[in-house]
């Protein structure tokens, strides 16, 4: 098959991509970008399309946004793969664009996983988008910041793509069945189509598949093929969860999650991880509490806490489910067994309470600069002492308003690392106490 055709047998193609909208009308979800009003819409509008990046993750419409634009405007479509296409496909596809050009078409040229492309790839393309030959479109699952050719970059537009929501794939279900004839005989019980949305994980294309795989597998009686929840437990070869991400379930297992690594039981917490994972739950929401549990329940007990929790958010922004959710267990169970300290959390929290009391307290002249003369002659500095100067590296000044001078926030626990640091803060305070008589 020539690289450019788009000819398919019609028995075989996917339900996702049978149903993939041809007009924005039909398109579901990202209603910032081509609502009414919106940049893309009017560009299409307009026919006045530039190039352009779709940032987001798969099955939201990348794909087919492009398609629909340039169907919609005066203009020829053709797709290349950033990791089967080099210079020698690109070169081809130039000579194709000078010739449509000619003939008064634009060439819009749709490039998938762009964030694969080499230098040599993106040089090969670079005049062309400059020169407006070819109308780029590219699609990535990674930040474009990162992974596109910081010039070839410069000369598009980054629009950012979310995850469909679950009311926007069960209406993208719907559609299915009453647009196809051959699934007249199917009947979808209510709740399935939530919990197919639920599992697709904001994923058009993946929730289609889940539709068409478990319609295959469901068998006619009396005319009639019904799916059920049983029906679609047997397709995903897994037992079907109910999970409310936005309801009390959803807080339930957060805080079983926390607490759980709070008493050091990885065991649990890495339970009640799986259950909100395979229940549907966003990775980077986890990702995010553990971030503040190690600071919360651990702190400076265990410096390198922190860090692990940020490196499983990392890790599961870069590649998502299923494959982030070994990473996940990783900084659960470090968490869970790590030495636990609730200092930081105490000392803000007592140091807030002063804050919201003493608004008004001024900070004391000699920890202001004196940036003026006026500054200066109003003795702001004055009384300063410079810790570098001393052999200690720490002085006997008091540094909070006066009306708080001896409240204290940070009390070290003998938990873990916080133990040593313990002592440092000893040392300091004795030494202040030493410096004041």
């Amino acid at each position: 098959m020539n690289l450019f055709d788009e000819e398919y047998e019609i028995s075989s193609v996917p339900l996702a991509e049978k149903m993939r909208p041809t007009t924005l009308d039909e398109f579901f979800g990202q209603t910032d970008i081509v609502g009414v009003n919106s940049p893309i819409r009017t560009m299409i509008e307009t026919d006045s399309i530039s190039s352009m990046i779709f940032w987001g993750p798969p099955g939201v419409g990348k794909t087919t946004l492009a398609k629909i634009i340039a169907k919609q405007t005066n203009s020829k479509f053709y797709e290349l793969s950033a990791v089967t296409s080099g210079v020698k496909e690109i070169k081809e596809l130039i000579e194709i664009s000078k010739m449509n050009k000619s003939e008064g078409k634009k060439t819009i040229v749709f490039v998938d996983e762009i964030h694969r492309f080499n230098k040599a790839q993106q040089d090969a393309f670079l005049p062309f988008v400059e020169n407006g030959l070819i109308i780029l479109i590219g699609a990535t699952t990674e930040n474009p910041s990162f992974e596109v050719n910081s010039a070839l970059l410069s000369r598009t537009k980054v629009y950012v793509l979310n995850a469909l929501t679950e009311e926007e794939l069960i209406g993208i279900l719907k559609r299915a069945l009453e647009k196809n004839e051959e699934y007249q005989d199917v009947k979808v019980e209510e709740e399935c189509f939530s919990i197919i949305a639920k599992f697709s994980n904001g994923d058009a294309r993946g929730a289609l598949n889940t539709l068409e795989n478990v319609i295959r597998v469901t068998p006619r009686k009396k005319q009639k093929r019904l799916i059920t929840k049983e029906s679609l437990e047997k397709t995903l070869q897994s037992k079907v969860f109910l999970y409310d991400k936005n309801g009390e379930e959803h807080y339930n297992l957060i805080s079983a999650l926390h607490k759980s690594m709070r008493n050091s039981d990885a065991d649990a917490a890495v339970y009640y991880l799986a259950r909100m994972l395979e229940g549907g739950e966003d990775p980077l929401y986890i990702a995010r509490r553990l971030i503040r549990f190690a600071s919360e329940d651990i702190g400076l007990a265990n410096k390198e806490a922190l860090v692990q929790a940020v490196s499983a958010y990392e890790a599961s922004h870069y590649i998502g489910m299923p494959e982030c959710n070994v990473n996940l267990t990783q900084a659960v169970i470090y968490l869970s067994v790590s030495p636990k300290s609730n200092a930081l959390y105490m000392a803000y929290n007592k140091a807030k309470e002063d804050a919201k009391e003493t608004m008004g307290e001024k900070v004391p002249y000699h920890l202001r600069n004196a940036v003026t003369k006026l500054d200066a002659d109003l003795g702001f500095g004055n009384g300063y002492m410079y810790a570098h100067d001393t052999k200690e590296k720490v002085t006997s000044m008091t540094c909070l308003p006066e009306k708080i001078k001896d409240h204290k926030y940070y009390y070290p626990t003998e938990s873990g690392n916080e133990k040593n640091i313990k002592a440092v803060v000893e040392r300091i305070e004795n030494f202040k106490k030493r410096g004041m008589k």
